[in-house]
């Protein structure tokens, strides 16, 4: 359901330049019609919104039933910063936070894979990432997580579901969901975001029309998820 809050977080990623329409290939090597790149957030008030709009999908599908966020190098950690201290603010939900380096570091206090706060076994993670197209980042993701001990994953946190294929016929969530058992929410969908920016204007201009749109069918047409 497009609500008002997912209308404002649209406009706000459009806002930002970090939904952008044009060519692009993705990670998975997937020549794409639109692109996310979360690395242009890039003011303060940028980082407190957007930290605000993860905040609202964790309230609203985990609550406070976990004991930290994880937040995956390197656009990880910013978002799991920005969505902890707006979980804490706007929800009064304060949970620790931590992220892991590219290489672990074999000296000093500070030793290890792993900065912030401390996991133990028993502990129940929620996992921040910016968007998954075909799921090769939570492989990545899921056993540095699991090598620290042996911890509960919650659910994974994204800002945009993309609807495409993972490695078969379903949704890449729908695919880490069943695949590692634990739910994958996204703050929207692609659906969403074409069905609110259809032939209408956003910061001053149409970036979805006629042209466009058959761009995206074409493509969802190769990679789209069965619905």
């Amino acid at each position: 359901m497009l609500t008002q809050e997912k209308k404002q977080f649209i406009e706000f990623m459009m806002s930002a330049d970090v939904l952008r329409f044009g060519d692009f290939v993705t990670k998975s090597g997937r020549n794409t019609p639109y692109f996310i790149n979360t690395g242009n957030y890039k003011t303060g008030l940028q980082s407190s919104k957007l930290g605000e709009f993860y905040a609202s999908c964790i309230q609203n599908t985990v609550g406070d039933h976990f004991d930290a966020m994880f937040g995956p190098a390197y656009k990880g950690i910013p978002l799991a910063t920005s969505a902890a201290g707006a979980l804490a603010r706007n929800h009064g939900i304060d949970k620790p936070f931590f992220f892991n380096r590219k290489e672990a570091k074999d000296h000093g206090g500070d030793a290890g894979l792993l900065l912030g706060s401390k996991i133990k076994d028993g502990d129940r993670v929620v996992i921040i990432e910016d968007v998954t197209t075909s799921g090769k980042s939570i492989e990545e993701t899921f056993p540095i997580i699991q090598a620290q001990g042996n911890v509960e994953i919650k659910g994974l946190m994204v800002s945009l579901n993309r609807m495409e294929r993972g490695k078969g016929d379903k949704s890449a969530l729908e695919e880490i969901q069943e695949t590692y058992g634990f739910p994958a929410n996204a703050i929207v969908t692609m659906d969403e975001v074409i069905e609110h920016l259809y032939n209408k204007p956003c910061q001053g201009k149409v970036v979805i029309d006629d042209a466009m749109k058959e761009k995206i069918d074409a493509y969802y047409a190769q990679y789209g998820a069965v619905k």
